[in-house]
């Protein structure tokens, strides 16, 4: 049994554990790690995959050959599009077909596990409060931040690639309202940091965790996620992601 199968959640928190998991995994090969997925996709190979691992890996392999496969597969010949569309296209493509993919893993695991319509309806409200990978993908679930913050409080200003979102969040977390209808300053921004996604992952911002924003294309992310750490950035004079990097070298 390959590492695509082997892990077999049998509660709601389980499978939306493995659901998250795969689902960094395939933003990862979407984002981040989009050059070296579109050499894997090689037209004048067989039928490819993209599968997204438990362990927040991806890899392009051919289909199972059991059939009817453990698991569901994802869509099949995502290589053979490559080369006949725009690419921000076909990573799009690719995207729609991973949330659908995800989406069956995860429903398949509550049907062979007997789950009732309560656990049912909480998976899904789980992973409803996620951006899709084509959201991500494509730079609509920043879109979203980025308006419902401007309704709240005004354009929220970038004000440069090392600003640290860390800092900021750890001098609101201690700032608690002594009255629930006094809500500090520092709170409501760190309430608009909440709402800010990670280009690479998509995760929400966390308090206690550094980020760090491209020059180019304005996007947030998690230093982790882009190995970029705090004494690093500090030498950076201008930041550009993978995805900004990489289109650039493609150009």
């Amino acid at each position: 049994m390959d590492a695509r199968t082997n892990y077999n959640p049998r509660t709601v928190e389980e499978v939306f554990r493995d659901f998250k998991g795969r689902r960094t995994g395939l933003i990862k090969a979407l984002t981040t790690d989009v050059e070296d997925f579109y050499n894997q996709c090689d037209p004048e190979k067989e039928n490819l995959c993209l599968y997204g691992l438990p362990s927040e890996q991806w890899e392009v392999n051919l289909p199972a050959e059991e059939v009817p496969p453990e698991l569901p597969e994802p869509v099949l010949g995502i290589n053979f599009a490559r080369d006949g569309m725009q690419e921000k296209d076909w990573l799009s493509l690719v995207a729609v077909h991973s949330d659908t993919w995800l989406l069956s893993v995860a429903f398949y695991f509550g049907a062979r596990f007997g789950f009732d319509r309560a656990d049912r309806k909480r998976l899904f409200n789980m992973i409803n409060d996620m951006p899709t990978i084509f959201e991500v993908v494509t730079g609509a679930a920043k879109k979203e931040v980025k308006e419902k913050s401007s309704n709240q409080s005004g354009s929220k200003s970038k004000s440069g690639s090392k600003r640290s979102l860390e800092s900021q969040g750890r001098q609101s977390k201690a700032l608690q309202p002594k009255d629930e209808d006094e809500v500090p300053d520092e709170e409501v921004e760190d309430d608009e940091h909440g709402d800010t996604l990670c280009g690479a992952c998509g995760e929400n911002y966390g308090t206690d965790e550094f980020w760090i924003c491209c020059d180019i294309c304005e996007n947030w992310f998690h230093g982790k996620c882009v190995k970029i750490t705090p004494a690093r950035a500090e030498h950076i004079k201008q930041y550009k992601c993978p995805s900004c990097s990489n289109k650039r070298a493609r150009c």
